[in-house]
């Protein structure tokens, strides 16, 4: 041996991985550049470009509100999406995802107010004059515009990819035409009408609101209990009479008596409400024929006002015993009181002296129950839903007994009484901050004054309040525009019926959605579209005094023309009804100025994106919002689609929950417990929060901390070190192919497991399991790969000579897993794959530009993944063992062990011939003897009849591999390395490898 040969550094002739991809990741450095990358390449371009020609696959994008930086719900939300376009893109599909944004609505008109008027002490600017509507609309479109711009570099920040130059817009002129085209088609086919009923109503921000734009908190109300004397007992189907002829009856009653009314004589029926605001809309009382009621009798009393002993009272049975005692009064109980009774029965007004001197019948109402209260429901029917069908359900009988059943309009747009609350006029019942005002103590006032007031009280419970002002709303009738839900539609079918068939032709992700949408349309009452604001696309309509809609098709194109060249301003500039009735401007036709509802403008999203846009299609293969859209924006889509179309727009709708933070609290910035996603990619980067949302049931509420961030980017780090190594150890792959025939096992059954994870990815994207995918491919990584096949082949593939077939082998399919591994986390890592990808084919465009691998099919091998799974068990009892030796460190690697291991089935001992079981083991050496074992040997009680017997090699440690064999020096040129080492080295050194 020569001095050189010596010194020769055994380090240096070995295939150690080599990379410039670093371990540490850098994301949050490294992505900003990969988003420039992709900017400056027009990535968006070259995927059009590349799918030319190709099925399409269309997400459309649920709109973003624009009015604030983005929350980790706007994250998840658009991770998702993300995920699902670039998989079917990646899988054969021309899968073009189109941002889009919701611009108009109050949210944006609100803070026009506050940011340019109330904060400057500026009068908000008379909205009646053209030029003032105009210019206030400008300033609503100009702070859309300028959160459009900032929430798509948010969006862009997190690695979606898409049409951002080109986005579709609520407000762009031409999505401004096609909305109101859709509410002329609907008023052409004769859904539209303008109705009268008691809806959801903001004082604070003066207009009507809409489900969706409601939460509930906490609020305190106060209670009144009010006794309705009973006047008069009717034989059924009497007419009553309503004014003079109803004073003049109670006169003869209240004189007679014995009368009709018996042992009802003098008796008052009590009702119980949270809204005593509301008792001059009062005009029925609702009673449940399923509830036993009696009869009571005052017989001592502790209190100033109220029933005093021998008062006669009509209550509930089950809740009578609390009213009482709330009311500190003793009682004794007369007699039942049935349901027939209660149908004959007419009250009166409690306040008929102020000018309410009508009858108050009482209704049957399923809503009725005898839970609390009284059991007996204050219907006003001006304030109230149920009330309001309770009332209208009973219109032809109640006009036959002689009853007015015109609803009254007791409070204005601003909470104040009106002339149909006689004695209140002026009286508020909300101010214009959302406080109470004094309509609660001027009723409970007049009450008092008249004895009719049988108890008070406060109650705290869950009350409607706007999701915008965070202020209570009040419930009021107004004049709407509707759209029927039940109207014949000339072909069989109502807007109910064809949404509840389009919801059966729909594919749910979780398949619960279905049932949840159904209900809320089987339910749901006629669609109000009107909002008395300024900032939208207006009713564009011609209405007559009876709420007739002018249906000219003349006019109707001269309206979307214009919108179309000039905006849906053009409704509101001077001379706008002239311009667009032409000829009949001197007919009486009065123009509507209330607003779409903006869940009309984004329920007719589908129109102008999918169907006017040619690189997408109509319906949507996919719609995917959170959970509340149920009740949001798959429902507004569904009703509008099936109003104009007969179907719904989409294909699929799946829903995400919302994120929690890590104590499964809502995530609020007074709780200090707002998780950011700027926060999150500024410290750990996007891939990190993408890997979370990939990694979690998002089906179902999240929860996201820095516990749980922590365990994303250790999770991470594992994924990104076993990309490393793959990358570092193809730095010597010179491509080669190796026929499979010639593969060995090891090689053969990594394959096979390709084939496995294959189908669970794609399967996975098609189901939109995403947890499912990056699960197999995280533990595919961290147990199949870093702690199974490298580490049993990382001898082989650093010390093996070059001619080698085993490592060869082992290089071709390592580049086979790299290439499958990062194709298929493309979609959900979009910036390491991106960057690994590069860094192993520096020349590349990019990784979203490539398709899923093909995996052939004669790669499945259930027999030899079955025989595996066999050795694999007795290779686990093979380190159980080691593990102990290690760890009482008798040794300090696995080659410095040579075990016996003694397999008592005969079937498994054959499984185990003619393999390289020490090198599956990483020893030195490994013994296979049939038989038990000593009983001092290591077991595992899960693989029966194996047991081991750890043993130290035999021989000398190799210089070059570490291995402790017994023909190290067998040759003298390399005296201190194995024999297989040697050989390396010698065809090294003939290849001029050896420095």
């Amino acid at each position: 041996m020569t001095d050189t040969d010596q010194k020769l550094d055994y380090s240096k002739t070995l295939y150690l991985p080599e990379t410039d991809f670093p371990m540490r990741a850098g994301l949050p450095q490294k992505e900003p550049e990969l988003v420039a990358r992709w900017r400056e390449m027009d990535l968006y371009k070259k995927l059009r470009a590349s799918a030319a020609g190709r099925e399409k696959f269309v997400l459309h994008d649920g709109p973003p509100y624009a009015n604030g930086n983005i929350h980790i719900g706007h994250a998840l939300n658009k991770i998702l999406k993300d995920v699902i376009t670039r998989s079917f893109q990646m899988r054969g599909y021309d899968s073009n995802y189109v941002p889009g944004w919701d611009c108009h609505g109050l949210p944006i008109e609100w803070k026009i107010e506050e940011e340019n008027y109330r904060a400057k002490g500026k009068a908000k600017p008379d909205l009646k004059q053209p030029d003032a509507m105009i210019e206030f609309r400008k300033e609503c479109r100009a702070y859309a515009e300028k959160w459009i711009k900032i929430q798509g570099d948010e969006f862009k920040r997190l690695g979606i990819v898409g049409d951002f130059d080109n986005p579709y817009l609520t407000m762009n002129f031409h999505a401004e035409s096609r909305i109101a085209g859709e509410l002329l088609k609907i008023a052409m086919s004769g859904q539209l009408y303008r109705g009268s009923k008691p809806i959801m109503w903001s004082v604070v921000e003066r207009t009507a609101l809409a489900e969706a734009e409601v939460e509930y908190h906490d609020y305190e109300s106060d209670t009144i209990w009010v006794p309705f004397p009973v006047v008069r007992k009717d034989a059924p189907g009497a007419r009553l009479e309503s004014g003079a002829a109803y004073r003049d009856a109670i006169v003869r009653q209240n004189a007679d008596e014995t009368g009709t009314l018996g042992e009802l004589q003098g008796a008052s029926i009590v009702i119980w409400t949270t809204t005593p605001w509301t008792i001059p809309g009062n005009r029925a009382i609702a009673y449940s024929p399923k509830v036993a009621y009696g009869l009571y009798k005052v017989t001592a009393a502790e209190n100033d006002f109220g029933p005093k002993p021998g008062t006669k009272l009509i209550f509930a049975d089950a809740l009578a015993d609390e009213a009482f005692k709330k009311a500190k009064l003793e009682y004794i109980r007369l007699q039942d009181v049935s349901a027939d009774d209660l149908a004959e029965i007419t009250c009166g007004h409690p306040l008929r002296d102020l000018g309410y001197d009508f009858p108050v019948p009482l209704l049957a109402g399923d809503h009725v129950t005898d839970d609390a209260g009284t059991g007996f429901v204050h219907t006003a029917p001006s304030h109230g839903r149920e009330d309001f069908d309770a009332w209208t359900s009973m219109v032809r009988e109640l006009e036959a007994r002689g009853i007015d059943t015109r609803i009254p309009f007791p409070v204005d747009d601003a909470g104040f009484y009106t002339a149909d609350a006689p004695g209140f006029e002026g009286g508020r019942v909300m101010d214009d901050n959302g406080k109470k005002g004094d309509a609660n103590d001027r009723v409970i006032k007049a009450l008092i004054e008249r004895n009719m007031l049988f108890a008070r009280g406060r109650l705290k419970h869950q009350y409607p309040h706007s999701w915008r002002s965070k202020k209570p709303i009040i419930f009021r009738n107004t004049p709407q525009w509707f759209v029927y839900m039940d109207k014949d539609l000339a072909d069989g079918s109502t807007l109910r019926t064809r949404a509840l068939k389009a919801i059966d032709d729909t594919r749910f992700v979780p398949a619960a959605g279905q049932n949840r949408l159904r209900a809320m349309i089987e339910q749901r009452p006629d669609w109000v579209l009107s909002r008395q604001r300024a900032w939208g696309v207006p009713i564009c309509v011609f209405a007559d005094e009876q709420g007739n809609v002018l249906q000219d098709e003349a006019v109707n194109k001269r309206i979307l023309e214009a919108f179309d060249a000039e905006g849906a301003d053009a409704w509101f500039a001077e001379g706008a009804r002239e311009r667009f009735l032409g000829g009949r401007s001197n007919e009486p036709w009065t123009q509507v100025m209330d607003i779409l509802d903006v869940w009309f403008d984004s329920g007719s999203t589908h129109t102008f994106t999918l169907e006017d846009r040619p690189d997408l299609k109509w319906p949507a293969d996919v719609y995917l919002e959170g959970s509340d859209q149920h009740r949001g924006w798959f429902h507004s889509s569904l009703l509008e689609s099936a109003a104009t179309r007969g179907r719904a727009p989409y294909d699929t709708v799946v829903t995400h929950g919302f994120t929690m933070d890590e104590k499964g609290q809502k995530m609020s910035k007074s709780l200090g417990n707002v998780v950011a996603p700027q926060d999150v990619m500024k410290d750990a980067g996007a891939d990190i929060l993408r890997l979370w949302v990939m990694t979690t049931d998002y089906w179902e509420d999240q929860r996201l901390g820095k516990t749980i961030i922590q365990t994303n980017v250790d999770a991470y780090r594992k994924l990104r070190n076993t990309i490393r190594w793959m990358l570092g150890t193809l730095a010597h792959d010179e491509g080669e192919e190796i026929a499979y025939a010639n593969l060995p096992e090891l090689e053969k059954l990594m394959l096979h497991r390709l084939t496995e994870i294959d189908k669970i990815v794609r399967e996975g994207y098609d189901a939109f399991e995403f947890k499912k995918i990056a699960r197999a491919l995280i533990d595919f990584a961290n147990i199949e790969l870093s702690a199974f096949y490298f580490d049993i082949r990382k001898d082989a593939l650093y010390c093996d000579a070059p001619s080698s077939l085993r490592r060869r082998s082992a290089l071709a399919v390592i580049r086979k897993i790299f290439d499958c591994m990062v194709l298929w986390l493309a979609p959900m890592l979009p910036f390491t794959t991106e960057e690994a990808w590069l860094s192993r084919q520096p020349d590349a465009v990019s990784v979203h530009l490539e398709q899923f691998p093909a995996i052939p099919a004669d790669w499945r091998n259930d027999a030899l993944d079955e025989k595996w799974v066999k050795i694999r068990k007795v290779r686990s009892v093979v380190t159980g063992a080691l593990e102990i030796e290690r760890k009482d460190k008798r040794i300090g690697s696995s080659l410095e062990a040579a075990p016996t291991v003694y397999i008592a089935d005969a079937e498994l001992m054959k499984v185990l011939e003619g393999q390289d079981f020490e090198e599956t083991c990483i020893t030195s050496h490994i013994s296979v003897i049939s038989g038990v074992g000593p009983d001092g040997a290591f077991r595992l009680p899960e693989v029966a009849g194996v047991a081991v017997e750890p043993k130290l090699a035999e021989g000398v440690k190799c210089a070059r591999s570490w291995r402790v064999t017994k023909d190290v020096g067998s040759d003298p040129a390399y005296p201190d390395v194995s024999a297989r080492d040697a050989a390396a080295l010698r065809e090294l050194a003939a290849l001029g490898r050896l420095a």
